[in-house]
């Protein structure tokens, strides 16, 4: 009895000890953000992205001044109208209202679906690039450093995957 004790002990020792040796993983993180905003085609995503977004900006805010002009003209007119014609023209403002606000929502949509569609075509095109890096270094699983605490800096592949992006994505 005593002799299979010692050999289940020795069994359970062994297996603790051997799953620590496999248990070495080579892991290493990066900052996805600072890598779409420091790359050549991120940046290149980013001013599409921001120039759609000033385009976007402006109409608004041509709208909303001309809804201002409109009210402001109705305010002076307010008193000199008959009561019908004031009525059709706060109408009409709050249907123009209707359509600035209707105008807004389809911009934001149309921004926000432009903006994961031009994302899905770079990392479309980093994710070889980066998987490549990943089988020539024996990294097997590659974190966003957003979900590290804290790591050695030797661990960061920020840098590294920039310059390995722009140098296989500069033609």
């Amino acid at each position: 009895m005593k002799f299979t004790k010692i050999i289940f002990v020795i069994f359970i020792y062994f297996f603790i000890l051997n799953s620590y040796s496999f248990a070495e993983q080579n892991l290493k993180f990066v900052d996805i953000d600072l890598v779409v905003k420091n790359t050549n085609v991120g940046k290149k995503i980013l001013k599409k992205l921001n120039e759609l977004d000033q385009q976007n900006i402006k109409k608004l805010n041509d709208f909303e001044n001309e809804l201002k002009t409109k009210e402001s003209e109705i305010k002076s007119k307010k008193n000199i109208i008959s009561e019908d014609e004031l009525k059709k023209e706060i109408d009409n403002l709050n249907l123009k209202l209707a359509d600035y606000k209707k105008l807004k929502s389809e911009m934001v949509k149309k921004l926000s679906e432009t903006k994961n569609n031009e994302l899905k075509k770079l990392f479309k095109a980093i994710n070889p690039i980066i998987q490549n890096y990943m089988d020539k270094h024996s990294i097997e699983i590659l974190l966003n450093s957003k979900n590290v605490f804290i790591g050695n800096k030797n661990s960061d592949l920020t840098q590294i995957l920039i310059e390995e992006i722009n140098n296989k994505l500069s033609g």
